[in-house]
């Protein structure tokens, strides 16, 4: 079993934390990832607080913490003590600045996990008080940016450990099987964030068309784009695109957001419809590059085990891959 500060600091089994995705990690994806010892996040999205205190309850006893979109919980910062009420295992914030709720989040005393994609970021989180960083690199599924996760994460670990030595760190972005758990550990990393490995599971949110369509692409077939942000009529921060499977949608209008905007209200009905039916072909699978690594749709327990048992393999035969320069 891999022991990191992460497993020390939220006492769990594993160092496997996994995404707050929005609308697709619910009660049951959060509860079934921490009752296999990794620490499961309920991706509370855009604020929508019944929903959010429903997800708690499907959680049960469950130690179970909840993700926001910042820039979203600024615009309505009353959503923040309700999540508080639920007494999460800690509280996730990414896509703008935490500075505005750290001492509530803090005076709650529930920890703070901030997701960051660029250095300058981490060090604004880590100076702001988060007791986790999250580096994110553009192969994940969902919002983002343009840094890579192999150089984002070690960049951060180098800077936290001569600045911030305290501040513990996940890898975001392409993790989806033992490999990529072992890789993040040797960057500096604490443990990993895991999120579209986990869309493709029995307990997320999501529709089996859509899963299906994520496990039968190919990282080749995902796309960073802001058209399904416009067509939901989200006012997302520029700075910010979302990793998708490509469709008929994106290719459609990708290069072409003047033109969408011309017939924003049809094809945000078309879109819309299609999420809600959860038809990727209408709508869009927020997954990322992983998706050319996940094969099926199994538990969440059993993504837990065979990542852990591949990495510790992995770990433990990495001294024979390794030649001397005699050989």
């Amino acid at each position: 079993m891999f022991q990191t500060r992460l497993t020390d600091a939220f006492d769990l089994d594993h160092p496997i934390v996994s995404a707050p995705m929005a609308f697709a990690a619910g009660g049951k994806l959060a509860s079934a990832v921490t009752q296999a010892g990794g620490l499961g996040l309920i991706g509370g999205g855009y604020g929508d607080t019944e929903w959010i205190e429903e997800q708690f309850r499907q959680a049960g006893n469950a130690k179970v913490g909840a993700g926001l979109i910042t820039w979203k919980l600024a615009e309505q910062p009353q959503v923040l003590d309700k999540v508080l009420a639920c007494n999460p295992a800690a509280m996730f914030l990414s896509f703008g600045d935490p500075s505005p709720f750290v001492d509530a989040i803090a005076e709650a005393g529930v920890p703070l996990i901030c997701q960051v994609q660029t250095l300058r970021d981490a060090q604004h989180a880590a100076r702001a008080g988060a007791k986790v960083i999250v580096a994110q690199g553009a192969e994940a599924g969902g919002h983002g940016e343009r840094r890579a996760t192999f150089t984002l994460v070690p960049e951060v670990a180098d800077w936290l450990r001569a600045h911030a030595p305290d501040t513990l760190l996940l890898a975001a972005g392409g993790v989806a099987d033992g490999r990529g758990l072992a890789a993040a550990l040797m960057l500096g990393a604490d443990g990993v964030l895991v999120g579209s490995r986990f869309w493709a599971t029995e307990e997320a949110h999501v529709s089996d068309a859509m899963s299906d369509a994520a496990i039968a692409a190919t990282g080749d077939q995902t796309i960073r784009s802001s058209v399904m942000d416009k067509a939901r009529f989200l006012n997302w921060p520029t700075r910010y695109t979302a990793r998708v499977l490509r469709n008929a949608f994106t290719e459609r209008w990708h290069n072409d957001l003047d033109g969408l905007m011309a017939q924003a209200e049809a094809q945000s009905a078309q879109w819309i419809d299609g999420w809600n039916a959860g038809d990727p072909e209408r709508a869009n699978t927020f997954v990322g590059e992983a998706a050319g690594l996940i094969h099926d749709r199994p538990t969440a327990h059993e993504i837990i085990k065979n990542m852990v048992a591949d990495a510790e393999t992995l770990a433990g035969s990495a001294a024979s891959w390794i030649k001397s320069p005699r050989d």
